[in-house]
């Protein structure tokens, strides 16, 4: 079959904003597969440009596939682009079978095949078997019933959905098709020539308010040998600079992460590895973080998410101040950068509330900061603790973290994102900040921050253009359970779990 797989354009600020771009992981890691089937793949990366949705009607139709595949990383904030992208082919063709995944058609199948039939059927889960099983099933008119890990309408147009998939238990087994992009495209952390890659998928954690933790279903690993195998070949072979990890959380198991380490030492490469983890793993490994610079790592986000207690405890996040306090300064000693990130938002907060989350930031000492909003998935638990709340911004497209979506009971729009861009300036450009940027010791981190400064610049200045002069809040908005449906956590688990894999060095060993 000829297959064309579609990197939807993202309408996100963090996406427009960056002169870099990284390719699509996710829809490489299913192009590799149905490539080594003998299927005929292509991609077009929509971002480049980005493309109008009438250029990519035509780049589609130029190359007469007969199956479009639709997908992206950030797919709640990126649907309406993808349904408009499917509905425009489909009114050019309606003979062109349109298959679409991610998170968010994961667990809204329903929903998605009921607005539009411009998407045939749906890949919930993981989509490297499953699609591979589903064009072969396509190719050879076989029904499409026996494909589990799908939705789709039958011949009476009812939406159905098969059993779930089987999480796959050796990630090793599945190839990324790198040779669908030119890596000279693509690059980050101020034009290094870059690409994503997952150690791991999962994490064994349970924050009620992650939308990822359930579509993986269980921590797995691949083999950390195999891995630094290929970050070396992609350097070698292709000039791959700096890898961008994808992982949740790539550190779970510390005899796994020692041995991806120690593999990547051996290669001796010199790639820049950044990504996130916890703080409590960084303090667990205080003792081989020497290797951690040594494999490359050159910067690690820390999902702190907020500094009151009784947040911490609603959305069960885990770990401690003193745990992220002393990560920071084990990091910053081995010369690697950190990011802490810091969700507001919530309900019940005041300014006192932001006063001290402040405080507590400057106290923890962080390279650099985000700051990012509450925004509950209607599959996760978190959910149906905020079931209630109103909500204010009704454009999902603005559902990217980067937007506050729910109306707090104390503070106002205006006066939330104010303190929020105050916060960032204070923290990035006070003195110590400032020096570090200037005055690093390792050349290689200056450029890293200096680069992440100005864009950070550039991002801060267009948020606030948008916020007072493209963005119009509700006042009484409907309730985020009447907004997108019932609680789905019972749901929240996309495939079934896949049996231990006997190679696997997990957490508990």
């Amino acid at each position: 079959m000829k297959i064309v797989l579609i990197n939807p354009p993202h309408t996100a600020i963090g996406s427009r904003i960056p002169d870099d771009h990284l390719p699509p992981l996710g829809l490489l890691s299913v192009g590799g597969p149905l490539i080594d089937d003998g299927h005929i793949v292509s991609l077009i990366d929509a971002e480049f440009g980005p493309m109008t949705i009438a250029g990519i009607v035509c780049e589609v139709l130029a190359s007469d596939p007969d199956l479009v595949l639709i997908g992206h990383s950030g797919s709640t904030s990126a649907h309406p682009t993808a349904r408009a992208i499917a509905e425009a082919i489909k009114c050019r063709d309606h003979k062109i079978s349109i298959v679409y995944g991610g998170v968010f058609p994961t667990y809204h199948w329903r929903e998605v095949l009921a607005e539009t039939e411009a998407f045939d059927i749906l890949v919930r889960g993981e989509g490297e078997e499953t699609m591979r099983r589903l064009a072969d099933c396509l190719a050879t008119n076989r029904p499409l019933a026996t494909i589990p890990g799908i939705a789709f309408r039958d011949g009476h147009g009812e939406i159905l959905a098969t059993q779930p998939a089987q999480a796959i238990a050796d990630l090793d087994a599945y190839r990324v098709g790198w040779d669908l992009i030119d890596h000279r495209r693509y690059s980050y952390w101020g034009s290094k020539r870059a690409v994503v890659m997952q150690f791991s998928r999962g994490c064994p954690h349970l924050c009620n308010y992650c939308g990822q933790r359930g579509f993986w279903t269980r921590w797995r690993h691949r083999s950390p040998e195999l891995f630094a195998r290929e970050i070396a070949r992609l350097y070698r072979e292709e000039g791959v600079e700096l890898i961008n990890l994808a992982d949740e959380n790539p550190t779970s198991s510390r005899k796994a992460w020692l041995a991806f380490l120690e593999a990547m030492i051996a290669e001796n490469v010199p790639v820049q590895i950044v990504g996130s983890t916890r703080a409590d793993d960084i303090v667990r490994d205080a003792d081989i973080l020497h290797l951690y610079r040594r494999a490359g790592v050159v910067r690690w986000l820390l999902g702190m998410e907020n500094t009151d207690e009784a947040t911490l405890a609603l959305i069960k996040k885990g770990g401690a101040k003193t745990t992220d306090r002393e990560a920071i300064r084990l990091l910053r000693q081995h010369d690697i950068l950190s990011m802490a990130t810091w969700v507001v938002g919530f309900e019940e907060e005041r300014l006192r509330d932001l006063w001290r989350g402040f405080r507590q930031l400057l106290s923890y000492d962080p390279d650099q900061i985000q700051a990012l909003y509450v925004t509950p998935h209607r599959w996760t638990p978190f959910f149906r603790i905020a079931r209630d709340r109103q909500v204010i911004e009704t454009d999902i497209r603005k559902w990217d973290y980067k937007h506050q979506v729910l109306k707090m009971r104390h503070l106002n729009p205006i006066v939330l994102v104010a303190c929020v861009k105050l916060i960032e300036v204070a923290v990035q450009a006070r003195p110590k900040a400032l020096l570090r940027i200037l005055f690093h010791r390792d050349p290689e981190q200056r450029h890293s921050m200096r680069w992440y400064t100005q864009m950070g610049r550039r991002v801060w200045f267009h948020e606030i253009v948008e916020f007072f002069f493209r963005r119009r809040h509700l006042k009484n908005g409907p309730t985020l359970e009447n907004f997108w449906g019932a609680p789905q956590d019972a749901e929240e688990e996309s495939m079934l779990r896949p049996q231990r894999h006997v190679k696997s060095l997990d957490a508990a060993e």
